[in-house]
């Protein structure tokens, strides 16, 4: 039997009941009997795509912010590189404020009409720093069971700053603080810090 005439009796396989007829499908057209008890999650479509962060024109190397959430929120920092998906590379500098070179979200951060001149930063550390794995943090040894027992209620060991980061912050330090005291009253405003009282308007405030 060829091919053709097994599929046309497939499709057109009638059987009489009485007076009446009625076409039977295949086994491969029939509906499944078994359905799933609950729904199968299926991942849904993403149609919207991830466009590149456009920072904001206030927002250029070299100019002064302010830190409104974090660790050090009400710092004024200094504005080095732009790194992607909004994120901004800041530094107080650390000798004079104390704060580190950093990663911030740029939705965090007030934008003042002061600036500082970025001469003399090494563009090979910049690009260093501005890598994704630069600020990720390092596995410490996991403990055997023996010696995290003893060792419970131990004052614990402070964290030691890595020496190629440590050595990363002393060289934007330097070129930084040499540009900050050539100019007058602007080591004296990044060491302040920002803070509202009863009765400021920010909103009417000059950045």
């Amino acid at each position: 039997m060829s091919p053709t005439t097994e599929s046309s009796t497939h499709e057109h396989n009638t059987k009489k009941f009485g007076k009446g007829e009625r076409t039977i499908p295949h086994h491969t057209q029939k509906a499944k009997k078994y359905y799933p008890a609950e729904d199968e999650a299926k991942p849904k479509k993403v149609r919207k795509s991830i466009k590149p962060a456009k920072p904001r024109p206030t927002l250029q190397p070299g100019t002064i912010l302010i830190l409104l959430a974090g660790r050090f929120r009400g710092k004024r920092v200094v504005l080095l590189k732009h790194l992607p998906q909004g994120i901004l590379l800041v530094t107080g500098p650390f000798k004079v404020n104390g704060v580190p070179l950093r990663r911030v979200n740029a939705r965090y951060v007030i934008a003042t009409s002061a600036k500082v001149d970025l001469k003399g930063i090494d563009e090979k550390t910049m690009e260093k720093v501005g890598n994704e794995g630069y600020f990720s943090r390092q596995k410490g040894k996991e403990q055997s069971g023996e010696e995290a027992f003893f060792k419970h209620g131990e004052k614990p060991e402070k964290k030691k700053v890595a020496s190629p980061r440590a050595s990363d912050q002393k060289a934007v330090n330097k070129a930084l603080l040499s540009n900050i005291k050539s100019e007058p009253f602007l080591l004296d405003y990044l060491r302040s810090t920002f803070s509202l009282r009863n009765g400021d308007r920010p909103h009417e405030m000059k950045w």
